[in-house]
């Protein structure tokens, strides 16, 4: 559906740090950097997430985040400690939700702009 996503972050060196930490836990790159723009994805000038310099961003309110796909549990709890190091607030650790499902193991963050993102993996967990 669709072919990628945008941010307007106020700060895009901090946001790159945030960003560079937690989807290289979800095993993303950088593939795109440029004066007012950074994308992400895997394949170079290929990009899913791309932030944009706005320096009037505002996040959009509690109702609206990103949840990104988590292969493993260990990558969202990297992801997790990623966001943390690199300038994110805690929205919720790394753990089960039952009211989401019996498998649903996720993690929140508040990303240095205001935006709310998730990791989630919705498995039974590796033997």
């Amino acid at each position: 559906m669709f072919h990628h996503l945008s941010l307007g972050v106020r700060d895009l060196a901090r946001a790159g740090a945030f960003y560079d930490a937690v989807l290289g836990a979800l095993g993303y790159r950088r593939v795109f950097d440029g004066d007012e723009s950074i994308g992400y994805g895997l394949v170079d000038n290929q990009d899913l997430l791309l932030l944009n310099l706005t320096p009037a961003a505002a996040a959009p309110g509690d109702g609206t985040h990103l949840a990104f796909a988590a292969a493993s549990r260990a990558e969202v709890d990297a992801f997790h400690r990623g966001g943390l190091s690199g300038g994110g607030r805690d929205n919720g650790a790394p753990g089960l939700r039952p009211d989401y499902g019996a498998h649903y193991y996720a993690c929140f963050l508040i990303d240095p702009d205001g935006h709310r993102v998730e990791a989630v993996i919705n498995a039974p967990a590796s033997s």
